[in-house]
């Protein structure tokens, strides 16, 4: 298979799709799904064009396996419900069509129209955002109403042949990551596609093409446009993909992860402590090691690494302000977790066990009696501990306060009752600073996260 720059069509006007025949390029069916198989031959049966689009193209022609295989029609939705007892219509601003076959979902969609008045349904846009898009067209209408042009190529199951109407293909060589169209237009219409540019990039190790990077310095604020609960399903895709600590990084630098994440920004941005910084690229990348490894991980462990600074700042005021430890780790999460839900809905079923792992900070610092014995029973206790670790790892928390509770949890009961005998109570607990120096337990963390398994 060969696509060379020249083979590139601008989006702009009727052209002539690049065609491939099955014998130019690697895609095979025995590749695809066979519930996608199905969904494709029972549409051309029914006289309706069917194409694998997305994603699932894009990585069979770069040799991964695909999570999931799109099909696009022109089949309206309610056609497409006509055709499949087993389909739901699903979504308001994008209609789509789901498949299902048991716990395996094919999802199809109608090709996209320019909203015009000759389209079928309706295209709502406010302020150049794309609040409803359900106008449906031609292939080379959907393929030029898509994001970017690596996602815009097209599997023709009636020939086995490649379509690109934008460019992908060339762009899949040189590993090249483009929008289609004019980038600022597109980022306005959804600025979801920001943070896809830097999953793809990630991802694929892409380098953005210029005039699709050069918007990202300066449409961040375009987020706070978007739904807080779509943000958090963003984020999700984000950084449990096995590339967290690279899409941190990038966010960073395009000042994205401000947009997202305000507080934690605001104190990462300090430049007289390394340490927060330090913390939340140890835990991100501690979560990437283990997706990588296909060990299981959890949402919640996530956002308490992501949320952990400004709740620590916020109880170290109230500690300064007389409150006692339990009140002032409770109120701090109350505080930082209502400004954030503004920005990311996360919902409670995260958004508890997040906050329980905080709250048992302060309670690992109480080693006297009979508060680590009892502590040994909460289920939260191996989450809370894993942290412990982390922020010790990374020069926040008493490097020896982490080895005490490694060493208790391991021990005889004869041994814990030694262990828990004149510690002497602390009204407050402190951390040790290290400033410059590296914990011997650096890079190691053999337990961080585990925790999270069968958690969520």
């Amino acid at each position: 298979m060969q696509a060379t720059e020249t083979d590139a069509p601008q989006p702009q006007g009727h052209r002539s799709p690049l065609i491939v025949p099955r014998a130019e390029h690697n895609i095979s069916r025995a590749n695809i799904s066979e519930y996608a198989l199905k969904v494709l031959y029972k549409l051309k049966q029914e006289g309706f064009a069917a194409h694998v689009v997305g994603g699932g193209v894009r990585d069979l022609l770069l040799g991964h396996e695909p999570k999931d295989f799109d099909v696009a029609t022109d089949a309206t939705p309610e056609q497409v419900r006509g055709v499949f007892r087993n389909c739901r219509l699903i979504g308001r601003r994008f209609r789509l069509a789901h498949v299902h076959f048991g716990r395996e979902i094919v999802e199809v969609a109608t090709f996209r129209g320019s909203g015009g008045d000759d389209d079928e349904g309706d295209q709502r846009v406010e302020n150049g955002m794309i609040l409803r898009d359900n106008a449906y067209g031609t292939i080379e209408e959907d393929a030029l109403r898509r994001d970017f042009t690596i996602n815009a190529l097209y599997y023709d199951i009636s020939s086995f042949s490649l379509i690109d109407y934008a460019g992908g293909l060339a762009d899949l060589q040189a590993g090249r990551l483009r929008l289609i169209g004019d980038p600022e237009r597109r980022y306005r219409e959804d600025p979801v596609r920001m943070l896809r540019a830097l999953r793809f990039a990630c991802k694929l190790g892409f380098n953005i093409e210029p005039e699709t990077e050069r918007p990202l310095f300066s449409l961040g604020h375009l987020l706070a446009d978007i739904p807080a609960a779509r943000l958090f399903d963003e984020l999700l895709k984000l950084f449990h993909s096995g590339y967290g600590l690279a899409v941190f990084e990038k966010l960073r630098h395009y000042g994205l992860f401000g947009q997202l994440f305000p507080e934690t920004e605001s104190c990462l941005a300090r430049e007289d402590q390394s340490f927060p910084v330090t913390f939340v690229s140890r835990g991100l990348a501690n979560t990437d090691l283990r997706l990588q490894e296909d060990k299981p991980v959890s949402v919640f462990f996530l956002f308490a690494i992501l949320l952990w600074e400004p709740v620590r700042r916020r109880y170290e005021q109230l500690l300064d302000g007389g409150r006692p430890a339990n009140d002032a780790i409770y109120q701090a999460a109350e505080e930082v977790c209502a400004r954030q839900h503004l920005r990311v809905a996360i919902p409670k079923r995260f958004s508890l066990p997040m906050r329980e792992i905080w709250y048992l900070q302060p309670r690992l610092a109480q080693r006297e009696g009979k508060r680590p014995h009892r502590l040994l029973t909460h289920p939260r206790l191996r989450a809370a501990y894993d942290f412990l670790m982390l922020r010790a790892a990374s020069g926040e928390a008493d490097l020896e306060l982490a080895d005490w509770w490694t060493r208790f949890q391991a021990a005889g009961s004869q041994e814990r009752a030694t262990m828990t005998e004149g510690s002497g109570k602390k009204r407050r607990p402190r951390r040790r600073r290290r400033r410059g120096a590296s914990p011997s337990s650096e890079g190691a963390l053999p337990q961080t996260a585990e925790a999270a398994d069968g958690l969520t």
